[in-house]
């Protein structure tokens, strides 16, 4: 029983929870990512480290419009249940531009994607976290991952779905966040939402010694005040956890850094 849980991810605590996945069962075959390059849009950019974010999706919201895409069976079917997952760990720049694609990025191997697919549900979004972001820390794939996943690993999250049935702002949910979170400060989260309202990610700001620190202004996230719609998905799905939302869809500057 012990190892069936172990395999599957299940967290379900009383009040709060850690960030792990909710149910997570790691397929039999890990797809095969594509490469992931510069373009013209998104070119390389080498520029001093200012700091980081560590990026998380609600995936109960993702996976409300995305539940039948190929790209989104793991996290949003198979049986898998996800309240926050690990987008990725973002280098930030010192000024308003920030470093990218710094370095050749091979295939990661599939030993490491098994390793961290039940935290970002995507071979192919952590192939291209490590080739835009991890590149830039001038490290090894299992250093940047373990450094992420490590960050993610230790968070905890208050009752998303009671939270979901009252009126939440961006202010209000950073507080409560912050409280089950001794060391990371309300000033230290930014959250997003979509055109609709809901809520997408939170963006936690640390410095450049990994530790959480007030975020810079005008560094994306909504204003404190800003209403927040929160989808809790099917059979509480949004009590705590992990979804991502799908990397290829942002076009504003402040949600284009979550690539």
């Amino acid at each position: 029983m012990k190892r069936a849980l172990l395999v599957a991810g299940l967290v379900a605590l009383p009040g709060f929870a850690h960030a792990q996945t909710l149910n997570c069962a790691v397929p039999a075959r890990i797809e095969r990512p594509r490469p992931e390059l510069p373009t013209a849009s998104e070119p390389q950019r080498v520029v001093p480290i200012g700091g980081y974010t560590l990026a998380l999706t609600w995936a109960p919201e993702f996976c409300h419009g995305h539940a039948r895409d190929t790209s989104a069976k793991m996290e949003c079917g198979s049986g898998n249940r996800f309240g926050f997952t690990l987008h990725g760990l973002w280098p930030d720049g010192i000024g308003k531009e920030w470093p990218q694609y710094c370095a050749a990025a091979p295939l990661l191997p599939e030993k490491l994607l098994r390793q961290h697919v039940c935290a970002t549900p995507s071979a192919q979004l952590l192939q291209h976290e490590w080739a835009k972001h991890g590149t830039c820390l001038h490290t090894t794939p299992e250093a940047y991952f373990a450094r992420s996943s490590g960050l993610y690993g230790k968070l905890k999250f208050p009752d998303m779905d009671a939270l979901s049935r009252g009126s939440v702002d961006a202010g209000k949910l950073a507080d409560v966040i912050a409280g089950v979170n001794p060391g990371l400060p309300a000033s230290a989260i930014r959250v997003t939402k979509n055109a609709k309202g809901w809520l997408n990610e939170l963006w936690l700001c640390l410095d450049k010694q990994f530790a959480y620190t007030r975020c810079k202004t005008g560094t994306g996230g909504v204003p404190a005040n800003t209403t927040i719609k929160i989808w809790r998905g099917p059979s509480g799905a949004g009590t705590s956890g992990s979804y991502h939302r799908s990397y290829t869809r942002r076009s504003s500057r402040s949600y284009s850094r979550r690539y």
